[in-house]
């Protein structure tokens, strides 16, 4: 990259995106070609405050038979406490860049060092197709730089020759054999080779199957091209349903459970106010909109835009740790103000030692289809457990003997018409049961330390406006309340009049 190039990108570095100069092989010189084999290397610096993607035009010409891409980037020694160089990778073909990815061709992120594309295969995370003559283009994505600037080589080699067929994907049904009307266990963001994980989607149905799940869904940052990867782990016994990790810099969304092959774009921030169109997209294609994890520490995972756009959020990530703590607190804040989003859990998990369902979220559903899934969690019919030897069961019941359930809401004559809150709960002995409510914990109790256990306790409308469960394993580090074991979605409460 030239020094007008450097301080071009420089004085662009507020922008979102910057295109470097183009990379040619229309051309060919004989001091890099060697028969069907092209290939060119292009190095560069990116200095600190560039912008978010940087953009390597690659002019293809006709009759190539695969694309491969291989990067590499200086990591230099950094004072404490400053960021150090990390560069993404991805891939457009010749339709271009615009937002919305219609050109979009894959992603790894920071998790490969090099992939190809060709007509009936790809490296997981990049899509299988044509490698049609045109500008294509390498997506560079600084995710952090170092104070001395990025150093960057990327290797384009182009394979010449016809192509082979192009394969379509097959994907997995969408549904399962059930049990009718049933609570169904599931993990709803788990990561494979196609993004960033390091299992395989088969050892991951075989991980769900072994915690007792009955669906999960595949989640990969920023890339729908493992979607055709699952049809063969699904079943009669596992439902399979698709989706999306959208990773942008302001935090990261869940597009959960839409249409095969649906991409959604993450190239954007907060500040530019475009995140409702794609939730808005993810609606179109069948899904549900769910922040993950938005109260996570690292750089640019915590949630930013606002829930105003949300169908559910993701309030327990992995094994529980203190920020999901803060993210409990502040979906309950939520409520007490009126603003109601179902709360679920999911694992993320990506490698060993991560446990697929840890945790798990549990849903009321009229079969086990992805239609049904969604309405559920949509509804809030659901509740959260770490595992599936944990089962609770909520409701609140009025003085008539009328009951409602997760995500419901029950209405009372008066507000001072007594309401009994039962929890029914196996698989938790000895743990700490608490009841919920607008103004706090108001009710605690030790389940037995052997068997099943029931708990009661009574409340008005006017005490109320809703109760949800937790389940707590022992405190161990004061002031803060033990883990979670288990929570539910809340059962509303209102009466008629005062």
């Amino acid at each position: 990259m030239t020094d007008t190039t450097r301080r071009a990108l420089l004085m662009t570095g507020a922008a979102t995106a910057f295109t470097l100069g183009t990379v040619s092989f229309a051309q060919a010189d004989a001091a890099d070609d060697s028969g069907d084999v092209l290939t060119r290397t292009v190095s560069g610096t990116l200095p600190p405050g560039s912008p978010d993607f940087v953009y390597l035009p690659v002019e293809l010409p006709h009759g190539v038979r695969e694309l491969h891409v291989a990067y590499r980037y200086e990591r230099p020694a950094v004072p404490p406490g400053t960021q150090g160089n990390a560069l993404d990778i991805g891939l457009f073909d010749q339709r271009g860049t615009e937002l919305g990815g219609r050109g979009f061709r894959g992603w790894s992120g920071g998790a490969r060092s090099e992939f190809f594309v060709r007509a009936d295969a790809a490296t997981p995370g990049y899509v299988a197709g044509p490698v049609r003559a045109g500008t294509w283009f390498v997506a560079l994505g600084p995710y952090t730089v170092a104070p001395q600037g990025l150093d960057y080589t990327v290797t384009v080699t182009l394979r010449l020759g016809p192509a082979a067929p192009v394969v379509r994907p097959v994907y997995p049904p969408e549904r399962a054999r059930g049990r009718g009307r049933a609570w169904y266990r599931g993990d709803c963001h788990l990561h494979t080779v196609h993004s960033d994980g390091r299992r395989t989607p088969a050892e991951v149905a075989a991980l769900a199957r072994a915690a007792g799940l009955d669906f999960i869904v595949g989640t990969e940052h920023n890339t729908h091209a493992g979607h055709g990867a699952w049809a063969e782990t699904a079943g009669d016994d596992l439902l399979v349903l698709l989706g999306e990790e959208v990773t942008t810099r302001n935090g990261h969304v869940l597009a959960l459970g839409t249409a095969p092959g649906t991409f959604v774009d993450w190239r954007y921030r907060a500040r530019e106010n475009r995140f409702g169109h794609f939730a808005r997209e993810i609606r179109r294609a069948g899904g549900l909109v769910v922040p993950a994890h938005p109260q996570a520490t690292c750089i640019g995972c915590a949630w930013k835009f606002g829930f105003g756009d949300a169908d559910a959020v993701e309030v327990w990530n992995g094994p529980y740790t203190p920020d999901d703590e803060v993210a409990l607190a502040g979906w309950d804040g939520a409520l007490v103000q009126g603003k109601w989003t179902p709360a679920m859990g999911n694992s993320d998990a990506h490698r060993d030692p991560d446990r697929v369902g840890m945790p798990q979220t549990v849903v009321l559903a009229d079969e086990l289809s992805r239609a049904a899934v969604l309405a559920g969690l949509r509804a809030g019919r659901s509740y959260v457990a770490e595992s599936s030897s944990v089962a609770l069961d909520f409701t609140l019941t009025d003085a008539r003997g009328r009951s409602a359930g997760l995500g419901e809401r029950l209405t009372v004559r008066r507000t001072d018409e007594p309401v009994t809150a039962r929890l029914r709960v196996t698989g938790a002995p000895g743990r700490t049961a608490r009841l919920v409510t607008d103004q706090g914990v108001l009710f605690t109790t030790t389940l037995p330390a052997e068997g099943g256990a029931e708990a009661t306790w009574t409340t008005t409308a006017a005490n109320a406006t809703y109760v949800r469960a937790e389940l707590r394993h022992p405190v161990t580090a004061p002031p803060l309340p033990g883990a979670l074991m288990a929570f539910t979605n809340p059962v509303f409460l209102a009466a008629d009049r005062d």
